[in-house]
C-alpha cells in the first residue's frame, strides 16, 4: 500500500476519541477519513474539526459507520462492548483492521468477536500502552517464579467518570498472574469483600477498584508472600499513551493475516 492507510475513529466525541483523532493527525504515517458518533449525538452532521472546537477539517461527523469504514484501512474504537460488536462485523465486511480498545467485555461478548476475526484483523487489548504490556508479561513470570505461597491482589485506580470494574488492564494482569500459576482466572479470581469474609482462599487472585477524581490509570500488582512483599506498578498520567498505542496496531495490523491479536502480538513480544 503506498498510500497512507485511512483510519476512522468510533466514539469520536469521548474524551478518548477525540485523543486518537488528535493522534491520527499529527501522525506522519496515517489520515484521518471518518468519525463516528452515536445516533442523536449533537455533533451529528457538523464538521469534525468545527465540534471539535478548532479549524474547519472538511470531515463530517457521522452515526452511520457503513461509508467511512468502506474508505478506511483501519478503525479505532474505544466505545462499549456493544458498539464494539457491532462495528466488529462490519469492520469483517469491508476488511479494516479493527482496533478494539473497549473494556467492559463479559466472556460471551468476548467470545462473539471470533467470527469477524476470520475476515479481518482484529486487535483487542484491555490497555494498549507500551508499560502495561511489559507489565503483564513480568506479571506472568513473577507469579510462575514465586508459586503459590505468595498471594496476588490487583489493586487499580482510575477516574470517578469510568463504569467498568475491575478495569480491563486489571484483568488483562489478572489474565497473567493466571497463566502463571497455571490456573483459570475465572476460578481463582476474589473480585468483591465485604463484611465477614473468613481468612483469604489459598491460590486467590484479589481484585480491588478505586475510582475518584482525574486519574487516567495506575495498577498494581501486588505479591504477597511471608515476611516480604514484591509491587509491580504502573502509572498512567496521559492517555495519549493509549492513542499511540492503539495506532501503532492499526499500522502493524495493515497486510497481517486475518485472526485476533494483542498488544504483545503488536509489539513483538510474545
Amino acid at each position: 500500500m503506498t498510500e497512507k492507510p485511512g483510519i476512522v475513529v468510533t466514539g469520536a466525541s469521548g474524551r478518548m476519541g477525540q485523543m486518537l483523532i488528535r493522534t491520527v493527525q499529527e501522525s506522519p504515517d496515517a489520515r484521518l477519513v471518518g468519525a463516528v458518533v452515536r445516533a442523536g449525538h449533537h455533533w451529528l452532521g457538523r464538521d469534525l474539526g468545527e465540534a471539535m472546537g478548532g479549524a474547519t477539517l472538511g470531515l463530517t461527523v457521522t452515526d452511520d459507520p457503513l461509508e467511512p469504514f468502506a474508505a478506511a484501512q483501519a478503525v479505532l474504537d474505544f466505545t462499549s462492548p456493544a458498539a464494539s460488536l457491532d462495528y466488529a462485523a462490519l469492520a469483517a465486511q469491508t476488511r479494516a483492521v479493527h482496533v478494539i480498545g473497549t473494556t467492559g467485555f463479559s466472556e460471551p461478548q468476548l467470545a462473539a468477536l471470533e467470527p469477524a476475526s476470520r475476515h479481518a484483523v482484529i486487535v483487542q487489548a484491555g490497555n494498549m500502552s507500551l508499560g502495561v504490556n511489559l507489565l503483564t508479561i513480568l506479571t506472568r513470570k513473577v507469579a510462575e517464579a514465586l508459586g503459590p505461597e505468595f498471594d496476588i491482589e490487583i489493586v487499580e485506580m482510575h477516574h470517578r467518570h469510568k463504569v467498568d470494574a475491575p478495569s480491563g488492564t486489571a484483568l488483562m494482569l489478572g489474565e497473567a498472574a493466571a497463566e502463571g500459576r497455571g490456573v483459570v482466572l475465572a476460578a481463582a479470581a476474589d473480585r468483591g469483600r465485604d463484611g465477614i469474609t473468613g481468612a483469604r482462599d489459598a491460590g486467590a487472585i484479589g481484585f480491588a477498584a478505586l475510582r475518584g477524581g482525574d486519574v487516567v490509570g495506575e495498577h498494581d500488582v501486588i505479591f504477597a508472600g511471608a515476611g516480604e512483599r514484591l509491587v509491580l506498578r504502573h502509572v498512567a498520567t496521559d492517555r495519549a499513551i493509549f492513542a499511540r498505542g492503539a495506532l501503532r496496531a492499526a499500522l502493524w495490523g495493515q497486510g497481517q493475516k486475518p485472526g485476533r491479536y494483542d498488544m504483545v502480538d503488536v509489539l513483538g513480544l510474545r
